[in-house]
């Protein structure tokens, strides 16, 4: 079992390594087809949760290593994806993202008020109260499940079935919707979207690389790399110094917001133009994702079978209705993936999904992710009053 930080660290990146360069080892039309299936980005999230769930590394001994580099490593990803972002371009997105964003909600919404009245029998007194502050975290975030888990007065005893079915659902969710984005073009044909305004940010900021000449250097990345792990440590001190000043949104989310700001800024500057921002944000990407997946112990969830059971049955009812009402409104699998996770998973990963499907639309993430934590904590609090009348 791996007890040390730093070994932890290097058997994830070095995973992530081997399973990104696998398509360009092994050839072929059957390893062409497994890997349309099977993308790296896959295969990096369910080995790790394989490795974790067989203890391959001790989680409180690497607790420290995972804190120390996790979100430094994704702030500064968020920051150097922006880079290649003109904002002017993603405001060209038009009504759709928002049609998603509250289809994704009410869809969620839904699914705990059904999945209650199925399950709830099984998972114990007043679990609406706790599926009540969880459904406030799946809509926004942790500051909205705290804020619902305060106003409902449910006990953290009372609240460790539901946080251990947030964790597995969303980890295993997560997994899913990186796999699900690869089929975009059969989506999109079958639900008849217009992907025009999407495909032509991307060809935009596409035609803007060829037309840029600069070669990549050491120098580029070195800067790079320095401008980003130092931007992410400031918005991290900001973050927690303006969650002190004004405490509507918690300090991840106003580090986030700094970034953001500090991103989009830059890239109209000539630091925008520095060639290795996609190279370097995606080596961070893959690494966020390997760490985030390392931390998911399908193990600890065995004596939680039902609550594990309504967290899946949620989702299954948010995806069918998401499906339903892509049909409907003739939505795009990028504005339905990161809608879904912009509720569900909030600032930490829906930029992380925006970025593996275009980096020029990592934007459209934050600021999907930032708008469940205006209405998080109300439709959290709506749903668990629909659930105590059943």
């Amino acid at each position: 079992m791996i007890t040390d930080g730093f070994v932890y660290i290097s058997a994830l990146i070095g995973i992530a390594a081997l399973l990104i360069y696998l398509p360009k080892i092994i050839r072929g039309k059957a390893a062409e087809t497994f890997f349309s299936f099977a993308p790296p980005v896959v295969l990096i999230y369910l080995t790790m949760m394989i490795l974790c769930t067989a203890k391959i590394w001790d989680l409180q001994a690497t607790a420290a290593a995972y804190s120390a580099i996790k979100n430094p490593v994704l702030y500064a990803m968020v920051f150097l994806m922006l880079l290649r972002c003109d904002i002017r371009k993603i405001i060209k997105l038009g009504p759709k993202m928002l049609i998603g964003f509250f289809s994704a909600t009410v869809s969620i919404g839904l699914g705990f008020v059904v999945s209650y009245a199925i399950f709830g029998r099984f998972l114990g007194e007043n679990a609406w109260k706790s599926l009540g502050a969880l459904c406030g975290s799946w809509m926004g975030g942790g500051g909205n499940m705290l804020a619902i888990q305060a106003a409902l007065d449910v006990s953290e005893a009372d609240m460790g079935y539901a946080l251990v079915m947030d964790s597995a659902c969303a980890t295993v969710y997560v997994m899913f919707l990186l796999w699900a984005i690869g089929f975009s073009k059969v989506f999109n044909r079958w639900t008849k979207a217009d992907t025009k305004a999407i495909d032509a940010v991307g060809l935009a900021l596409e035609a803007e690389t060829r037309a840029n000449t600069q070669i990549i250097t050491f120098q580029s990345i070195i800067f790079l790399l320095g401008l980003g792990l130092v931007v992410s440590a400031l918005s991290q001190y900001l973050g927690t110094l303006l969650n002190g000043i004004i405490s509507f949104f918690d300090k991840s989310t106003w580090t986030v917001l700094v970034v953001t700001a500090l991103g989009v800024g830059l890239a109209i500057t000539p630091i925008g133009k520095i060639k290795g921002t996609e190279e370097l944000s995606n080596v961070m990407l893959y690494i966020t994702i390997a760490l985030i997946a390392s931390r998911a112990d399908l193990g600890a969830m065995a004596n939680a079978h039902w609550w594990l059971l309504t967290g899946f049955s949620i989702l299954l009812i948010h995806i069918a209705v998401m499906i339903i009402l892509a049909k409907i409104f003739k939505l795009d699998i990028f504005t339905c993936c990161v809608a879904s996770l912009a509720n569900i998973g909030g600032t930490a990963t829906a930029p992380v999904l925006a970025g593996t499907y275009s980096s020029a639309l990592v934007p459209v993430g934050i600021v999907m992710a930032l708008l469940g934590y205006v209405i998080g904590t109300g439709g959290g609090l709506i749903v668990a009053k629909l659930m105590s009348m059943i």
